[in-house]
């Protein structure tokens, strides 16, 4: 039987940053997706790279007094560095000075002008020089400012090349339309249309080497060069044989998927697919964007100073702990936030005192009993057994539906709830008291059944730590080979195998806080300042009245106006949308009961208002911060809106 072929890509990364956490976790993304499905049987094979054209990149290398190439050649080591000690197994590297992803570019550009697909025209628009793009004026916040970046655009006047982008905007609204997996999740979709609602202008695909020399030259006219992001998404293509080999080609590419971060979204979502059409190529069969790592309520920037290091954190905790993090924090296409607790929260809980403790568990006794040597069960298990043993393999079921469905945290918490179950199977079975009592068939029953339910653990945790289960099945007595056919057989780890002993395979993490020593209690007070006390919480302003609030009260809540830039059904719950708002610079999520009064497409674009400062809550599993306002009159329910146009931030009240 062949095998299918799961073909997936990252973003290629600027070289002008060394990686953070954002790159970190969508390269351990990826790399998790890929060696599940290897897991599945399907010939996983993973691609990621560089970005190392451009203006940003000629202006960096001119203040390092280095030529471009030697700029680039000095910073890609730092994500080669970093993919390789987060044990990303990624089957090829690409960077887009290599000569193969050049003659692929040029040859592209070439076919689409002699086609007729790509002309020269005079341009006049406002360009930002870090996120290299024009935009128009009604792409611009206030006067002149980047509606990305929120820094100053330059107008611009010159000649350049243009691809006939518009020509395929009815075709791609249709094919989104018509493909309901393509893009991912549901509400990036949505977005994608809306942005597709107004005129798609020409792309424009060319930079004057007057005034930006660095980029890949135009086989047509030797004045002018590519524009970075036309160069970096034929990416996908030329590093595994468009144009040159295609018997590796044709199978990877009829199985593609991109994985992105959702600021890249119109990129991919609307360059990508028209240049695609432009070439004859077939689509990807999805492009999924992931959400931002936030610190506190803002995401990650290097201009705000919060990124977060992922060499410092897996310096400090180990490399499969921070690749685990990763994976079973965030909710694929939701933000999450980050800080140091919750990482430490988390791995205490799941890994430390879950995961940990039932290995060492199972191996202490396992030596101690029968010296190290697993022990043969007995063919009749009792109630105890079934129930860690349906946990599992309900773990394996979930593992397989999730990765597949990109909800890769769901099927972490499946597993790790199979083991929350064998912890307490040991409890329920207290191995400890069946030695004591020379109850030895039961106790081999009850430690092979709890190494069984690991070895299975094991396999499904391979793909998020790698390194970590390989050292779990090592004291197992187990070369490593799993695939998720023999992980879903019961009772394959063989009697006799001789166990191994092991320093904890997660040492438990102590705050500062718990290492000092408890603060002296607070002195008690004395009777007649109690009463005092008492007395002036019992007072209240004689002009009080319930029901009403004062004027300080009111200006507690912030309401703020909010643009509703994507909208979807909360799966599993008929009231709720999940929706993506933009309150003056900032996007949030909320979640709202309006499901039966309004369509997700029906809301997008519109200027809602919302209370701005209310505490986050998890709803259905799902972040939602803020709350929108409606007025409710028996069973009709309208939105609270403004009258006419205004701005997103502005203040209510």
């Amino acid at each position: 039987m062949c095998k299918k072929t799961y073909y997936l890509t990252t973003p290629i990364y600027y070289v002008n940053d060394k990686p953070h956490i954002g790159h970190s976790y969508t390269t351990v993304l990826a790399d998790t997706l890929v060696r599940y499905h290897r897991l599945f049987g399907d010939e996983g094979f993973l691609l990621t790279g560089t970005d190392e054209h451009g203006q940003k990149v000629q202006k960096a290398a001119a203040e390092r007094n280095l030529t471009p190439q030697e700029h680039c050649d000095s910073t890609v080591v730092r994500f080669q560095e970093a993919w390789k000690r987060l044990n990303i197994s990624n089957d090829d590297f690409i960077r887009t000075t290599e000569a193969r992803h050049k003659k692929i570019v040029q040859a592209v550009l070439q076919d689409l002008f002699d086609r007729g697909l790509i002309y020269k025209a005079e341009y006049k628009g406002r360009y930002c020089v870090p996120c290299e793009r024009f935009y128009t004026e009604k792409d611009l916040e206030g006067s002149d400012l980047c509606p990305d970046c929120k820094r100053s655009t330059n107008e611009i006047t010159e000649s350049n090349y243009f691809f006939k982008m518009s020509h395929y905007q009815d075709w791609l609204v249709d094919y989104i339309k018509t493909h309901p997996g393509f893009i991912q999740p549901s509400f990036r979709a949505n977005e994608t249309l809306g942005f597709l609602k107004r005129p798609l202008e020409d792309l424009c695909i060319s930079r004057p080497k007057s005034r930006l020399a660095w980029g890949i030259e135009l086989p047509f006219d030797k004045d002018y060069v590519c524009y970075v992001w036309f160069d970096a998404l034929i990416n996908y293509i030329s590093a595994i044989g468009y144009g040159s080999d295609n018997e590796k080609f044709e199978p990877l590419w009829k199985n593609s998927h991109h994985l992105i971060g959702k600021d890249i979204l119109t990129t991919h979502t609307v360059y990508w697919p028209t240049m695609l059409k432009a070439m004859n190529l077939n689509m990807p069969e999805s492009i999924f964007a992931h959400g931002w790592w936030l610190m506190g309520q803002d995401k990650m920037s290097k201009s705000l100073g919060n990124v977060v290091n992922p060499m410092d954190m897996m310096d400090k905790y180990g490399v499969d702990s921070f690749r685990y993090f990763l994976m079973a924090e965030m909710s694929l296409g939701q933000d999450a936030s980050f800080s140091e607790d919750s990482f430490i929260t988390r791995y205490n809980s799941d890994l430390a005192n879950d995961l940990g403790n039932l290995l060492n568990r199972v191996v202490k006794m396992t030596i101690k009993q029968f010296d190290g040597v697993i022990p043969v069960p007995s063919p009749e298990i009792g109630e105890n057994e079934k129930e860690l043993k349906s946990a599992v393999e309900n773990a394996v079921k979930a593992i397989q539906e999730t990765v597949e469905n990109m909800k890769l945290d769901r099927g972490l918490e499946s597993i790790m709830n199979a083991v929350r179950t064998g912890n307490r199977y040991m409890e329920k079975t207290a191995p400890w008291t069946l030695a004591k009592n020379g109850e030895t068939e039961k106790l081999g029953t009850v430690l092979y059944t709890a190494a069984e339910a690991l070895r299975i653990i094991s396999g499904l945790l391979a793909p998020v730590m790698p390194a970590k289960m390989a050292e779990l099945s090592k004291v197992l007595g187990l070369d490593f080979e799993e695939t998720l056919e023999s992980l879903s057989v019961w009772g394959k780890l063989k009697p006799g195998t001789k166990m191994s002993d092991l320093e904890a395979l997660f040492m438990r993490i102590v705050k500062e806080e718990e290492k000092k020593p408890e603060a002296a209690a607070p002195k008690k007070s004395k009777p007649a300042e109690k009463k005092k006390e008492e007395k002036k919480m019992e007072k209240q302003p004689e002009t009080a009245i319930e029901g009403v609030i004062t004027i300080d009260d009111f200006f507690k809540a912030q309401l703020r106006t909010a643009k509703i830039l994507a909208a979807e059904k909360v799966e599993g719950a008929d009231k709720l949308l999940k929706l993506q708002i933009e309150i003056g610079e900032e996007k949030r999520q909320i979640v709202a009961g309006i499901a039966l009064f309004y369509k997700p497409e029906d809301i997008i674009g519109r200027t809602i208002i919302v209370v701005a400062n209310l505490k986050p809550a998890q709803i259905r599993g799902i972040e939602s911060r803020g709350m929108l306002l409606a007025a409710k009159h028996g069973k009709e329910l309208k939105l609270v809106t403004v009258d006419g146009e205004i701005a997103s931030g502005a203040s209510v009240g």
